[in-house]
């Protein structure tokens, strides 16, 4: 009696096949697990305090908000492309006056060279943020909360409107 067996030509194709579709499938899930995770102002707040940092983990956007980088310690962590334009504005709560827009900082590079901040928000060590409220495309994002998520409102009167709620509240 003669057994049958495969040859290992056979055995070859066989596991070059399964190797094929698994590199597709890990390819398809990895996309999917950046699509995820793509930044934007709603999630800017979580991602930032999600990366490993000792002393503060920032985002700078120069010039006219084109390119904005990650700085973990001031050192540069990672480049995005892209994530707001110059249009960006970003207020500041006053007790007396309600939100006052706020001019950003001035930032000298590695050259010492002056460059103008289009946009920046930084998490300290503590998970606490910059206190501002930001207005892009007709959204506003709250990040003046020290606990909750960010809150996105239609109109400044909203967002002013539920600062005042929560004062209020604080008062009582």
């Amino acid at each position: 009696m003669k057994h049958k067996a495969f040859s290992l030509i056979e055995l070859l194709i066989v596991i070059m096949i399964i190797g094929v579709v698994y590199t597709l499938v890990v390819g398809n899930f990895n996309s999917i697990a950046e699509e995820k995770t793509k930044l934007t102002l709603k999630n800017l707040k979580e991602y930032l305090l999600s990366i490993e940092h000792e002393e503060s983990v920032k985002i700078l956007c120069l010039d006219d908000c084109s390119e904005c980088d990650i700085l973990v310690d001031t050192q540069k962590y990672k480049s995005i492309e892209d994530f707001v334009d110059e249009d960006i504005k970003v207020y500041r709560y006053d007790a007396l006056y309600g939100y006052t827009k706020i001019e950003q900082e001035v930032y000298f590079n590695v050259e010492d060279v002056e460059e103008d901040v289009c946009f920046s928000y930084e998490v300290a060590k503590s998970g606490v943020g910059s206190q501002v409220l930001v207005e892009f495309k007709e959204k506003f994002y709250d990040y003046t909360s020290y606990f909750s998520k960010v809150q996105v409102y239609s109109s400044m009167a909203e967002a002013q409107e539920a600062r005042e709620d929560l004062m209020r509240e604080v008062k009582q």
